[in-house]
């Protein structure tokens, strides 16, 4: 399966160990989760702003090959859909923990 986002293949190295009871304390290495959703948000709007200008090429005239204005369409429907299914799996974390009683 595809990742378009790269939310899969990305790991980093330098995280720290957990330590024997697996709570981590202090700053994580990694980059912060709005860094890394903003950036995953930048990397679906220029996919598909490519798949628009593709399509656009193939239309004027100055693109002939069907092949990749396919490919570009494909990638940017699945980078869309799964920062989609990304925003949908934190709608319903966040509706789980609006249900929490203090």
């Amino acid at each position: 399966m595809a990742d378009p986002l790269g939310f899969i293949s990305r790991t980093n190295a330098s995280q720290a160990k957990l330590p024997a009871g697996g709570n981590a304390q202090g700053p994580q290495d990694g980059p912060a989760f709005k860094d890394v959703l903003l950036k995953s948000l930048d990397d679906v709007n220029k996919a598909q702003a490519e798949a628009t200008r593709a399509v656009e090429d193939l239309q004027t005239g100055q693109r002939t090959d069907v092949e990749g204005v396919i490919l570009a369409t494909q990638k940017a429907d699945n980078a869309f859909r799964m920062l989609q299914s990304l925003r949908n799996r934190m709608m319903e974390a966040y509706d789980e923990v609006k249900q929490v009683r203090v």
